[in-house]
């Protein structure tokens, strides 16, 4: 009898450490984004879910382009939501293919390019030195560890498009849409890089210029990368960074609070609270896949 109640204990036993395997969970999630209108929203409604419908404990953390990736590939982070790929950040996702994982498309169709007010006369990049004067000699960038900052570095040192003699002066996306913004109200001559989808599109009147030699790519996906070992640390977390559709939510409204002034917190909040029941139904594969 003895022996018989070892037995069922040690089964009971093999039973709960498995049941807790398949169950187990990170208590905390790490997502770093950078200062970029679509990356912001989406990381932070993504971050909202994780933890309001989902249960976990959220970071989310604001670092330079080259950094988020580095986080990721070096497994002090869980994910990042902002791939643009192939070209834009692909130097990145080589450099650190064997410690990250590819885990969805999260959107289709995402442009970048260089971009002026609908006023400026130039409507292709290689125009623009006809009107150097105009741009005082400069494209006012994005942070310099960005794909489309260095693309437009390269096209500057090669003379791509005749962009020889123009200086790239980088800062953040704040700073480079603080200066589209005054540069409007004023009438004034600004060319900058910038990508489609972003709100900037809809608040001014603005046009990509055509790149007839190839600067940057043609309709790239931005995709969600996760670090190697995610999937069998936590099925449930790599299931919602692999199986959770964003193509069926219209992140429109977050992108518009934002640029209002609404803290990020808050307007995600709001588009989950304004959305939370096709955001379950969304989770139902992602649960099922987790199984």
């Amino acid at each position: 009898m003895k022996k018989l109640t070892k037995i069922i204990a040690v089964m009971l036993t093999m039973l709960i450490l498995s049941a807790s395997a398949v169950m187990a969970k990170q208590e905390k999630v790490t997502i770093p984004y950078v200062e970029w209108a679509r990356c912001v929203a989406i990381t932070h409604v993504a971050g909202g879910i994780l933890e309001d419908m989902l249960g976990y404990e959220v970071q989310l953390r604001s670092v330079a382009n080259a950094a988020m990736w580095a986080s990721v590939a070096s497994g002090d982070s869980d994910a990042l939501m902002c791939a643009w790929l192939p070209l834009t950040h692909g130097d990145l996702y080589k450099k650190y293919k064997d410690d990250i994982v590819n885990a969805q498309t999260n959107y289709k169709g995402a442009i970048t390019g260089l971009v002026v007010p609908s006023y400026v006369k130039a409507d292709s990049i290689s125009e623009l030195a006809k009107y150097k004067e105009k741009f005082n000699g400069e494209i006012i960038g994005i942070d310099p560890g960005a794909g489309m900052s260095k693309a437009i570095d390269k096209a500057i040192k090669n003379d791509t498009s005749n962009l020889g003699e123009f200086k790239y002066v980088t800062g953040s996306g704040a700073i480079m849409m603080a200066s589209l913004d005054r540069a409007i109200k004023n009438h004034e001559w600004i060319v900058v890089p910038l990508w489609k989808p972003h709100w900037a599109f809809g608040a001014y009147d603005l046009k990509i210029l055509k790149d007839k030699n190839g600067i940057f790519s043609e309709a790239e996906t931005i995709d969600t990368i996760v670090r190697e070992g995610l999937k069998k640390d936590d099925k449930l977390l790599y299931s919602f960074f692999s199986n959770f559709d964003w193509t069926q939510l219209d992140l429109g409204p977050v992108l518009v609070d934002n640029k209002n002034q609404m803290a990020p917190e808050k307007s995600a909040e709001k588009f989950i609270e304004n959305n939370k029941e096709k955001i379950k139904k969304l989770l139902e594969p992602v649960k099922e896949a987790a199984k």
